[in-house]
């Protein structure tokens, strides 16, 4: 589970009828989950224990412990059609689609949002990826998606469109191959004209909906450069690689280096009136992989946003 993923959080005390149970059997008893959903959960580092967070789905429970667990708040339901839903698509072939994803718009059902997804319209669009999802390949509401972008991130992503576009790129994701680009603009100036932050990411244990730097989370690295300095009011542009995938990447590092994303109101401070309530300040605007037919390498890229780029320069150029 990475990029965007909400959540709906149980923080519980376990209960001595719970005493000895193994924590993956004890959280599908205690949520009615699958306990394949509770392994995977656990193994993103989204399961603590008395605020640590949990390695093995075995782990036995003690009565009296703290247990926190940051779990999908949807069922997996299958998602029906909406050809309301608007879907940018700029490029399509046999086993994907390139979708430029517009901000506000959430990639599938979660916390908050069980209708009018992303994925919603392309099942609209692509009845075959119903096929996809009836063959047990992929979880029913999230057919065909390999990698995501948060509700107030625009840009590039891509959706698998066949069983081998599907194993084809999650392996190349598995294996960091895909090439993910943004442009961002975060608080203040930044010192160093490029640099790398490399630091595991985990649930926060104070407020589990967050992601935080964690010295027991996953590995992850975003590297940086600066596009541009600007005055009024201080800020950065930055061009932005992920090199990892984790859950609110590139929000959590650069506000953990004391930059984070303008307009992003769960990690930083700074409101920009000129942007809506929930858009932030993150573009992706670079992404390339290997054709899982051809293996030919294809690269897509689309500009700054008008939204955002009016606050780079009132003409809207870089």
């Amino acid at each position: 589970m990475s990029d965007e993923f909400e959540v709906g959080v149980l923080d519980v005390v376990v209960p001595g009828g719970l005493d000895g149970v193994r924590c993956d059997r004890a959280l599908a008893m205690l949520t009615g989950r699958p306990r394949a959903l509770i392994a995977a959960v656990i193994a993103d580092g989204a399961v603590s224990v008395d605020g640590v967070a949990l390695k093995k789905a075995s782990t036995p429970l003690v009565s009296g412990q703290r247990l926190v667990a940051a779990l999908p708040d949807v069922d997996n339901g299958w998602v029906a059609p909406d050809e309301a839903v608007s879907v940018d698509v700029l490029a399509e072939s046999d086993d994907y689609i390139v979708v430029n994803k517009a901000p506000g718009q959430v990639v599938h059902p979660g916390a908050g949002q069980l209708t009018g997804t992303l994925v919603a319209g392309l099942l609209a669009r692509y009845p075959e990826l119903d096929a996809m999802r009836e063959s047990g390949l992929c979880d029913p509401s999230r057919p065909g998606i390999v990698h995501r972008l948060d509700k107030g991130t625009s840009g590039l992503l891509v959706v698998a469109r066949s069983a081998l576009g599907l194993a084809s790129l999650r392996e190349q994701l598995a294996q960091r191959e895909i090439e993910r680009m943004y442009l961002g603009l975060v608080e203040g100036h930044v010192a160093e004209s490029r640099g790398v932050v490399d630091a595991p990411i985990g649930r926060s244990t104070r407020t589990p909906t967050l992601m935080a730097v964690r010295t027991d989370g996953r590995w992850a690295r975003t590297a940086y450069e600066i596009v541009s300095r600007l005055e009024t009011p201080r800020s950065t542009m930055l061009r932005l690689k992920l090199e990892t995938g984790r859950t609110h990447q590139i929000r959590v590092h650069l506000a953990s280096i004391g930059h984070p994303v303008v307009n992003d109101s769960r990690y930083g401070h700074r409101r920009e009136p000129r942007l809506a309530p929930e858009r932030i300040f993150l573009h992706a605007t670079r992404l390339g992989f290997a054709d899982p037919s051809s293996g030919e390498w294809r690269t897509f890229e689309t500009a700054l946003p008008a939204d955002l780029a009016a606050l780079v320069d009132p003409s809207g150029a870089l």
